[in-house]
């Protein structure tokens, strides 16, 4: 069958045969908000190189959080953000009972239990040299002494009530060896996010500025730990890896310039598959919206649809209060 007995126009004629067809659709439901937590009361303080994005102390995170549940938001991410008093070489920090982190998922867990908490497993906002891991005398990251640590932070989380971790960090073995911890402990329930597939990119830049860890990286870099943005094959077998390891999900990180390794993964995988659409990504649209170059609803609607065309099943987003507030007020879907 051809022209003119078949015209794809006739079903893109009108809203209800376009709504019909319709082959992916975003909700609330799909969106995870990250937030910076800082030490303080009633404070926020702008993050200059993410307009719109801000650091709140634990009793405006609740705040936040009336508002993400009202919105229908499933789940928040938080990221500490601590002194250079509290950074070490060994990230001490990281794991304390008493840390920011802890005390702030301790607040969210007493006053929104039903929101998701993910916490990040990761020690770049905890040590000196602002690398995921401890360092040895030449400033290469150790893989096996990172992971030791790395279970202690996860076991804080969990202790404290965390639904769900996530370790960023992109050491070998680091899934099993959290895993194991996490069964011996009795959290059997606790989720693990992989970042299985976290490019070593340019796009992270204004995160890093977020939660203070750029001053300390420098002109230093995560090449050996951190995926090589032209692999494609690599990020699948370390998504095997991941899941045989207990993960329960698994993200690729950045997002929209690797939709592709986004994908792949749930296309050869079937697993469940996040991404991250990062501080870069969202400082590039929000520059093009505040130049008026783009209109801010509709680009950051089609931005967050293409995660769900290429097989995302949920995307951690910057957009995520402002994506569910659009949604609520239209049809919650689209």
């Amino acid at each position: 069958m051809t022209f003119p007995f078949v015209r794809m126009r006739r079903m893109r004629k009108d809203d209800f045969s376009r709504r019909l067809m319709r082959e992916h659709r975003l909700s609330a439901d799909d969106l995870i908000y990250p937030m910076f937590i800082i030490e303080g009361q009633n404070t926020r303080e702008v993050v200059p190189s993410m307009p719109g994005v801000e650091r709140v102390t634990i009793d405006v995170l609740l705040k936040e959080a009336e508002e993400l549940v009202a919105l229908g938001i499933p789940m928040v991410a938080l990221f500490p953000v601590v002194g250079e008093g509290k950074k070490s070489l060994q990230a001490e920090e990281a794991y304390n009972p008493d840390g920011l982190a802890q005390r702030a998922i301790r607040a969210l867990r007493q006053h929104f239990p039903e929101l998701g908490v993910m916490t990040d497993v990761a020690l770049d906002p905890f040590t000196t040299h602002g690398q995921d891991g401890i360092i040895d005398d030449d400033g290469y990251v150790l893989n096996d002494i990172t992971t030791e640590v790395l279970v202690k932070q996860a076991l804080s989380h969990a202790a404290a009530g965390a639904q769900v971790v996530a370790p960023s960090d992109m050491m070998d073995g680091r899934i099993g060896a959290i895993r194991e911890a996490l069964e011996l402990e009795g959290f059997i329930n606790t989720r693990i996010m992989a970042y299985s597939a976290k490019y070593a990119s340019a796009y992270y830049g204004p995160f890093r500025d977020a939660v203070g860890s750029s001053g300390n990286l420098g002109k230093g870099n995560k090449f050996t730990y951190q995926m090589d943005p032209a692999n494609t094959d690599e990020a699948i077998r370390e998504v095997l890896l991941d899941i045989e390891e207990g993960a329960d999900m698994v993200m690729v990180k950045p997002g929209m310039p690797y939709l592709d390794v986004v994908r792949r993964v749930k296309s050869e995988l079937g697993v469940p598959t996040y991404a991250y659409q990062v501080s870069g990504e969202y400082a590039m649209q929000m520059a093009a919206f505040q130049n008026g170059w783009l209109d801010k609803d509709q680009v950051m609607m089609e931005s967050l649809l293409a995660f769900k065309r290429a097989g995302a099943d949920g995307i951690l987003t910057y957009f995520a209060k402002d994506a569910a507030l659009l949604l609520q007020n239209t049809s919650r879907s689209v």
